[in-house]
């Protein structure tokens, strides 16, 4: 499968939409995304992001064009060379190495373009496909957050992962 890295379009938010659809998708959004409005909304918010500097987003696209993910660095930090990577795929993209892709090719763009040295990222550890993601991706192991993350009233451990500029692949 053809796979590319492209920034979100205007026109990607019916696909924006259907992603956020699943029910474990709202974990994923910083404002509900429910409607074809709040899903530009969710578009226009990545854009602003890359105009000012803090965070890239990008849609993880087939050769067809059609969007099968996203693959995102944040909390760039410029005087560290740091940021923080999140990812995730559409339903049916899911098991089919997209956010592995994904989050490979952001890294590479990170450290070539951004001139990012380190990224990191994080999963719950009750997540082991998001696991298989980072270490397929080339993110290694660094330590548990414990009770990091709260859903429903449930506290979460993270696993921490980070991927160097200097690391092999």
């Amino acid at each position: 499968m053809s796979l590319s890295l492209r920034p979100w379009r205007q026109e990607d938010a019916a696909a924006v939409l259907a992603a956020f659809s699943a029910p474990e998708m709202t974990r994923q959004a910083d404002e509900p995304v429910d409607s074809l409005d709040s899903a530009a909304s969710w578009i226009d918010r990545r854009t602003r992001d890359r105009d000012a500097g803090t965070a890239y987003a990008f849609a993880v696209a087939d050769g067809n064009g059609t969007v099968l993910g996203n693959a995102a660095v944040g909390a760039v930090n410029r005087t560290h060379s740091t940021g923080w990577v999140s990812y995730w795929t559409t339903p049916d993209a899911r098991g089919r190495g997209v956010a592995a892709y994904g989050c490979a090719a952001l890294a590479r763009w990170a450290f070539d373009e951004l001139g990012l040295f380190r990224l990191e990222l994080g999963h719950r550890t009750n997540n082991p496909a998001s696991c298989h993601v980072a270490r397929t991706a080339g993110f290694a192991v660094e330590g548990l957050q414990r009770q990091k993350l709260a859903y429903d009233g449930v506290r979460y451990d993270v696993e921490l992962h980070a991927r160097l500029a200097s690391d092999a692949g």
